[in-house]
């Protein structure tokens, strides 16, 4: 039997706080499971890798077909003496616009406990406030099978938590929401619970990515300044604001870099934040 030893970088948590399962810790960087192209060996390798390295927080989705290799890694985790116990992960999927009616959620949701060999996720999202016919999982949602969200029944339907919400549309979910939502997942986002940062970095060379983050050239100064590179800055910055934040490599010395940062001294980072132009 293989034996790694426990990660060197103690990865900063935050605390979900939720009236269905009380309080519980969340580490505050996700290893995001979306790729495209997808196999099964490459996410069955890079989720061990950064099992290794220390990751603890893992982002899957129905839409990624990323569940069953991630659930068989973390599966095996134990016995390979990398962790405890499965109640050392914090694992998070998500509802594809095409089940967001309220008589697929939970079906839906047992199929992929199924995936993942689990009998509980941390946190259940809706992926995005929008409705498409049953069975089209295709991104992105043709226009032609939308159809109008019953935001309220699809709501009764979760035990927690919400996906890609804009503060507006969740001041209107809110206002029926019997249990409020924990954690809204978007590209930047500020409200008064936790937000977690998808793509944070971008997503350089993705169809719907830009270069704006790493190719910026006042994070390059202020990345040089430091000896860090333009993404540990950033990360760093959105620590310090209170953010959690999903990140996604493939690459060992990637993941591994995304984690020193969080052995650094604090900021500031005043240069960086004076780089964001208040937009929600």
């Amino acid at each position: 039997m293989e034996s790694v030893s426990g990660p060197s970088i103690a990865v900063p948590e935050v605390r979900l706080h939720s009236a269905a399962a009380g309080s519980r810790p969340m580490p505050v960087i996700s290893l995001g499971t979306a790729a495209d192209p997808f196999t099964t060996i490459a996410m069955r390798t890079v989720v061990l890798e950064a099992i290794k390295l220390g990751y603890r927080h893992f982002d899957t989705a129905s839409m990624y077909r990323s569940e069953e290799p991630l659930g068989e890694v973390l599966a095996e985790a134990p016995g390979l003496s990398l962790v405890g116990s499965r109640a050392e992960f914090s694992v998070i999927s998500k509802l594809w616009s095409s089940d967001t009616h309220a008589d697929h959620v939970v079906p839906v949701l047992r199929q992929l406990l199924s995936n993942l060999k689990l009998n509980y996720l941390d946190l259940y999202l809706v992926h995005w406030p929008i409705s498409c016919k049953p069975g089209t999982y295709v991104y992105p949602v043709d226009e032609a099978d939308l159809m109008l969200m019953d935001f309220e029944a699809v709501w009764a339907a979760m035990e927690e938590g919400q996906s890609n919400f804009s503060c507006k549309k969740l001041g209107n979910d809110l206002s029926f929401a019997k249990i409020p939502p924990t954690v809204n997942q978007s590209s930047v986002r500020r409200i008064m619970f936790i937000i977690t940062a998808f793509s944070p970095l971008g997503a350089r060379g993705a169809n719907w990515g830009t270069n704006e983050v790493m190719d910026n050239e006042s994070l390059n100064e202020i990345a040089k300044a430091r000896g860090k590179s333009i993404a540990q800055v950033c990360l760093r910055w959105l620590y310090e604001q209170g953010v959690t934040f999903v990140v996604k490599s493939f690459k060992k010395e990637r993941l591994k870099e995304n984690l020193e940062e969080f052995a650094s001294a604090k900021g500031p980072f005043k240069s960086a934040e004076e780089l964001w132009d208040g937009e929600l």
